[in-house]
């Protein structure tokens, strides 16, 4: 299934598997590149996997032999896996390419999201994702991560959103190298169930964002 907003394609993918996912967001890159197509933002959701970026030491992966798949995005390593909302945006981005304002209208969109659903997040200085600020309940909490690549001025990668994800597979590794801070959820900052399901829509809408519409 796919819509058309602002100009951006939103494909809903389904439960793919990583390296079917990857292999996707490459042909699509191609396209882009090659101006055969518009922008394009694959959602979905992954089967149980971790990956690596660039910036991932030895000591934030799995000490108990977990697969992990190494990948050419930036940051460090994470999980993805049922109950999270995964976009990978394949965006040409305007001359001259500026990444960093492209994270920044990323975190806004998730930021958006998350405020839709009755949940206040932001940004933290110094660190990249969405997050919930420290509170009674314990120190600041990721509820969305964010790892991009852009090559020929057109992204690839994208963020992730733990909407009703079981929380407990992030305990093996050290979440994008980040150890002093802890991961969330909408369903557990919120007491109350939010499904993939029911935040694609609400992403979908919140879109135009990530190209300044």
């Amino acid at each position: 299934m796919s819509a058309t907003t602002s100009g951006l394609t939103a494909v809903h993918a389904g439960l793919l598997d990583y390296q079917a996912a990857w292999d996707e967001q490459r042909r699509l890159h191609e396209s882009v590149v090659a101006g055969e197509r518009g922008d394009t933002v694959l959602l979905l959701e992954h089967p149980s996997v971790y990956t690596a970026g660039k910036r991932t030491e030895p000591w934030d992966r799995p000490m108990d032999g977990t697969p992990v798949v190494d990948v050419d995005r930036g940051g460090k390593i994470t999980w993805h896996g049922p109950g999270q909302l995964v976009g990978y945006p394949i965006l040409r981005l305007p001359d001259p390419v500026d990444v960093v304002a492209y994270v920044r209208r990323t975190e806004q969109l998730l930021i958006d999201v998350c405020a839709e659903f009755g949940l206040t997040a932001g940004r933290i200085e110094g660190r990249s994702g969405v997050w919930v600020p420290q509170d009674e309940r314990g120190p600041a909490r990721k509820v969305a991560a964010i790892g991009i690549r852009v090559a020929r001025g057109v992204t690839l990668h994208g963020f992730s959103l733990n909407c009703d994800c079981d929380l407990t597979s992030f305990d093996r590794i050290v979440p994008c190298g980040i150890r002093d801070a802890g991961v969330t959820s909408l369903t557990a900052e919120l007491g109350r169930p939010i499904t993939v399901a029911a935040a694609l829509p609400v992403v979908e809408r919140h879109l135009p964002t990530l190209v300044g519409a």
